[in-house]
């Protein structure tokens, strides 16, 4: 089989490459401290890049990018410790709303004008998708909304919210622009310095109601765990190389600490560890999604795997550069804690192991 990335794919990584070479620490901490976490103009940027339009099909005016395409570019971001959130609000609100019909808004995110993001965590529910303190009520062809939303990612950036609601005894996916009437916004910071929020409304109007059941839902969770993973991947392998060019030149007793054979033997297994990772992450991007029970568990299995070996890495990264390693002073601190965030999204190790054995 060959592995060698297409010309195209090259062309991609090499772009995001291009592009997030001129974040370093100090840049990506002031980034992350602005009133909203995040720069809309570096936004558009991204955007007219075409990695926005990478997730959505060519008949819905994307790039109709594979599962493998999308996978290199994020493991691209995660290697550059790039504080753009790609996967969050730009492949997730793409996949939903090309799947959900709304054509019409996705035309807006492709061009990076509209920033969406998907509210469907609620504080009793954990991780499930399934919607239950959020109501929506039907009146003709409206809908209003009522409840409560936590963990909003983007939630002082985002134009428009995709909100889950329960609509008869069913979840259901609908549209709230951000000055829709009754909705409220408490934002707080992730433990990547992003930040989130918990959003209520009150007999909210929605702008529409997106064609997508449950099933669907599903199926996009399952391809967010995999581009998390891909992401993770990345930055491992940025622990990784930092950690390594650390050691080497840190000294102790008069040598660099990267000579102490104990240190040597933790760095293989954070070798190991990477490189195994990478292969997960390609042979569950590689699974054939026609099998949609198939797909889906692969997904599981290698987001468990990745984000249970990835912080095993970040944390011998910061074990060897000592306490400073937790901290916004270096890369590393910053790539442990987006760590932390995409091991939890859609669902932590436990959660998903726990899916992919029901599966088996």
């Amino acid at each position: 089989m060959n592995f060698d990335l297409s010309e195209e794919q090259q062309m991609f990584v090499s772009s995001v490459e291009r592009f997030a070479a001129a974040v370093d620490v100090d840049w990506r901490r002031k980034l992350r401290l602005s009133p909203t976490g995040y720069d809309r103009a570096r936004w558009q940027q991204l955007a007219e890049m075409g990695l926005i339009a990478l997730a959505a099909g060519e008949d819905a005016g994307g790039m109709g990018g594979s599962a493998v395409d999308l996978a290199l570019v994020l493991e691209a971001i995660g290697k550059a410790n790039a504080p753009d959130p790609l996967l969050e609000h730009g492949i997730l609100p793409a996949l939903l709303l090309e799947r959900g019909g709304a054509g019409d808004v996705l035309e807006g995110v492709l061009s990076g004008e509209t920033l969406a993001t998907l509210a469907w965590t609620e504080r009793s529910q954990r991780y499930s998708l399934k919607a239950k303190g959020m109501k929506a009520e039907s009146a003709g062809d409206s809908f209003t909304l009522t409840g409560e939303k936590t963990m909003v990612m983007g939630a002082l950036l985002a134009d428009l919210f995709i909100v889950t609601g329960d609509l008869g005894g069913e979840t259901a996916c609908f549209l709230v622009p951000r000055d829709a009437p009754g909705l409220e916004v408490r934002a707080y910071r992730l433990a990547d310095g992003s930040i989130a929020g918990e959003i209520k409304l009150t007999r909210t109007p929605a702008r529409a109601k997106l064609a997508l059941d449950m099933a669907g839902l599903v199926a996009i969770a399952a391809d967010l765990r995999l581009y998390a993973a891909a992401e993770m991947v990345g930055l491992g392998q940025r622990l990784l190389d930092d950690t390594l060019a650390y050691v080497k030149e840190r000294e102790q007793f008069g040598v660099a600490i990267g000579s102490f054979q104990a240190l040597q033997h933790r760095l293989v297994d954070c070798y190991a560890r990477e490189e195994q990772a990478r292969s997960m992450l390609y042979r569950a991007a590689l699974t054939d999604r026609a099998d949609a029970e198939k797909w889906q568990r692969a997904a599981a299995g290698a987001k468990a795997y990745i984000g249970e070996n990835v912080d095993a890495i970040a944390r011998e990264a910061v074990q060897m550069h000592g306490g400073m390693g937790i901290t916004d002073e270096l890369a590393i601190g910053h790539a442990l804690k987006r760590v932390l965030v995409l091991a939890r999204l859609f669902g932590d190790v436990d959660t998903v192991l726990a899916e992919y054995a029901l599966a088996a």
